[in-house]
């Protein structure tokens, strides 16, 4: 009998997602100087390794390496926002056109449980947490109905930057808009239902670029509390 080769996951695989996690988690925040050094020596593995996952952090905008100062999360600007969202949205538009005739039943009925879990309170961090994951997966079905492999990758992308500058921004006010978040939803799944493409395009530009201008409006404030 002729056993198969296990794939053992390399180094700098494995170093690339811890520290990927670890920005987007928050464990590291943006602007944080991040040392090679000891992240080898916390992870346990040599330097090459967390060097090369750093470049491809780099190469991704999670991470800015600064000549003769050093590595540090990334923090994104007013300007960089904009234009990831004008990305996002465009893709997410892409996706939508595509998905509209591809979308199962089965589909639809998991975006209407998104819908209602969706609509519970948000009191604790932990609610919190809950609401961005299913919020995240609510985009994701559309993304994923579309059978673009390529778009979801970049798309996968620039969530990471949104995150960061969510993270950035300390938004505290945007519980207080969640009833336009639900509304903004439930209009993309009833224009998906009815598989109207001009319609469902409006609303998923509406949902996005009210989220762009929110963001922006939290991260100039941040700015200002920071400067005070």
């Amino acid at each position: 009998m002729e056993l198969a080769r296990l794939k053992r996951e390399r180094a700098v695989d494995a170093v690339y997602s811890a520290l990927r996690q670890a920005i987007l988690s928050c464990v590291f925040r943006p602007g944080e100087r991040l040392h090679v050094e000891e992240l080898a020596d916390k992870l346990g593995v040599s330097l090459t390794p967390v060097r090369q996952a750093i470049q491809q952090l780099a190469v991704e905008g999670l991470v800015e390496v600064k000549p003769r100062s050093g590595t540090f999360v990334a923090s994104l600007s007013v300007q960089d926002v904009e234009e990831t969202f004008d990305l996002r949205c465009a893709l997410e538009c892409l996706a939508a056109e595509r998905a509209i005739e591809k979308i199962s039943a089965k589909e639809i009925r998991e975006l209407k449980q998104l819908l209602r879990a969706l609509k519970r309170p948000v009191r604790t961090e932990k609610d919190q947490k809950r609401h961005e994951a299913d919020n995240l997966e609510f985009h994701m079905i559309l993304l994923r109905a579309s059978g673009n492999r390529r778009l979801l990758e970049m798309y996968e992308g620039l969530n990471a930057h949104i995150k960061i500058a969510r993270i950035h921004a300390a938004d505290t006010d945007w519980i207080t808009r969640l009833q336009d978040e639900r509304a903004e939803h439930e209009a993309i799944v009833a224009a998906l239902e009815k598989k109207n493409k001009d319609q469902l395009v409006q609303a998923i530009r509406k949902h996005i670029f009210r989220a762009r201008d929110a963001l922006i409006a939290a991260l100039r404030q941040s700015a200002n509390q920071a400067n005070a």
